[in-house]
């Protein structure tokens, strides 16, 4: 214990609260490497949550939960490509509308069930690995989602290294033109990469209310899509990078809970809000053009493609 904090359940709630961030940040990395900005994280994600809520309540099933939320954030990713790839619509603005209206819509649907608890989703079965002491709960004692956000980080990282797929998204993101040119479908492969983007979303979404914060409350993604968003700046566009940073800043949220929980001498206000404080800093700093971020940004991240152009 160190000052009233257990280093072993700090850790593991550091890991179960970053899982949102990571699943939500890698899937919004690989629509900026397609050249795509969305900043509809939010809303995907909170449509995400109560989506897999509902899902996981009326079928008993925690994993149906997962699949429905993954369905709801693609579903409203859809709504996304839609407007920007096909109507043109700026991205900015349509982006920001879509988390407006996911918050909206998700408050809606979510009001009859206030209160209810959902399906336990229970930890991966690992053995005498969960045993181990210390080791054995920061590491093997989790449910099967943070797994799969580690290996979702590995997948993104190995497509767009190794493979002609992360090839060919990439230089669609670097010059859509010259994809085009070279007889690529650059409308295709931006809204299957939009998809992909809003089925993470929503899958991060339906983790904080099936398993973090089991329950529905409205609002309670709690911004975690904007940290998403800035995360990814913050990795500069890098898979691994965006697992560290969203380590780095699940654990600044869970630390401000333990040191409230510790009785630390400092306002409660000034610790729930520092990990947006943070978000806020690092945004500012990444996004100015003398940034190596800047210089690593997709070149063509925001354009609007024409087809005929």
């Amino acid at each position: 214990m160190f000052g009233g904090i257990d280093p072993s359940l700090l850790i593991t709630a550091l890991i179960v609260a970053s899982v949102p961030i990571i699943l939500a940040a890698i899937g919004e990395l690989v629509v900026e490497r397609a050249g795509v900005l969305n900043l509809g994280v939010e809303g995907m994600m909170i449509m995400g949550a109560v989506c897999g809520f509902i899902t996981s309540v009326a079928t008993g099933s925690a994993v149906l939960g997962f699949l429905g939320g993954a369905l709801g954030g693609a579903a409203l990713s859809i709504v996304f490509a839609v407007l920007t790839q096909i109507l043109l619509t700026n991205q900015v603005a349509t982006g920001l509308a879509l988390t407006l209206f996911g918050l909206g819509l998700s408050s809606l649907l979510g009001q009859t069930y206030v209160g209810i608890k959902p399906p336990l989703t229970g930890a991966v079965p690992l053995g005498p690995l969960a045993d181990i002491p210390f080791f054995g709960r920061v590491l093997f004692g989790h449910d099967w989602v943070v797994y799969f956000s580690v290996a979702s980080v590995a997948a993104v990282w190995w497509v767009l290294k190794s493979t002609r797929t992360g090839l060919v998204l990439r230089a669609v993101g670097e010059s859509h033109d010259a994809a085009h040119a070279l007889g690529y479908k650059v409308r295709r492969i931006r809204i299957l990469a939009i998809l992909f983007g809003g089925a993470m979303a929503g899958l991060g979404g339906a983790y904080v209310s099936l398993v973090r914060v089991p329950q529905w409350t409205d609002g309670i993604t709690a911004g975690a899509g904007w940290i998403a968003l800035a995360i990814v700046v913050f990795a500069s566009w890098r898979p691994w990078r965006a697992l560290v940073g969203a380590y780095l800043f699940g654990g600044i949220t869970v630390l401000q809970l333990n040191l409230q929980a510790a009785g630390a001498r400092i306002p409660v206000e000034y610790l729930s809000s520092a990990p947006y404080l943070i978000t806020i800093l690092v945004l500012v700093i990444m996004s100015s053009g003398k940034g190596k971020a800047a210089l690593n940004a997709p070149a063509s991240l925001g354009q609007t493609f024409h087809a005929s152009r």
